[in-house]
């Protein structure tokens, strides 16, 4: 009898163990939940008809989540609207192509950069332009909003051409084939889908122009964007980010996408 008692505790503790293997294991996969911009923005983010989120970005969240061990959940949100989101605890983590800035870092804090990238001007092959504040005076220039590229044309550009602010990026290229704006500023490698598309067979990218962009909105790269109080997310994400470039894993995915790897030298 005390044999049989004894393998009969034995059981019941192996069984326990194995419950708090099982509760631990399940306690360190948690959820984490990027937000990203309902607007598309090809060929960092494509949501497809089914709802599926494609692009550069969702794929390397999910290679994130994959390295982190953590299950991820994307939530869209609209872009002029996505500090306040995240600050009201929508989701945990902003990754959709925020620049880094000082202002932007007031308020949120970021995570390493994870790719970087500067603004053209971009118009039709057939126009001649200047790209100096006189040589584009009273000229329209379109541009995102909420966006570095928007301030540094604001700032740069403000004062002599007609600035016009677009809720998405979509928006500013319809404009421009439609000719109710002479030229677009935006990422260079944002422009990559819409000068290889038939609409944008006609354009091309005019260059950066010769103001000197402040490399306080351009040379800080791109970041993930969270809560200041979230410090020990911010260490795992940039932990992440390196283990993926390390691997070879970042690389991969940047050149499913881009002629260059964007990885910030």
């Amino acid at each position: 009898m005390k044999r049989m008692f004894c393998k009969l505790a034995l059981l019941a503790s192996i069984g326990m163990s194995l419950c708090s293997f099982t509760a631990s294991a399940n306690a360190e996969k948690d959820t984490l939940r990027f937000g990203v911009a309902a607007e598309p923005y090809p060929p960092f983010l494509v949501k497809t008809p089914t709802g599926h989120f494609t692009g550069f970005e969702p794929d390397l969240i999910r290679a994130l989540c994959e390295q982190m061990q953590a299950d991820c959940e994307i939530k869209e949100v609209a872009w002029d609207g996505i500090i306040p989101a995240l600050l009201a605890n929508k989701f945990d983590v902003l990754f959709n192509s925020m620049g880094i800035s000082p202002e932007r870092q007031k308020v949120i804090a970021f995570s390493r950069p994870y790719y970087e990238t500067t603004g053209v001007f971009v118009a039709a092959k057939d126009t001649s332009l200047t790209l100096t504040p006189q040589g584009l005076a009273g000229k329209s220039i379109g541009v995102q909003g909420s966006t570095t590229n928007a301030d540094f044309i604001l700032s740069a550009y403000g004062k002599t051409s007609n600035i016009r602010i677009y809720n998405t990026q979509d928006d500013c290229n319809a404009d421009l084939l439609s000719g109710r704006i002479d030229v677009m500023f935006l990422d260079k490698l944002g422009d990559i889908a819409f000068l290889a598309s038939e609409d944008g067979a006609a354009y091309e990218e005019k260059g950066t122009g010769s103001v000197r962009m402040d490399p306080l909105q351009y040379g800080l790269g791109v970041g993930a964007g969270m809560r200041k109080s979230d410090t020990a997310l911010k260490a795992r994400i940039d932990q992440a980010l390196t283990q993926l470039h390390d691997s070879g894993k970042y690389t991969q995915i940047s050149q499913k996408y881009f002629p260059v790897d964007l990885w910030p030298q």
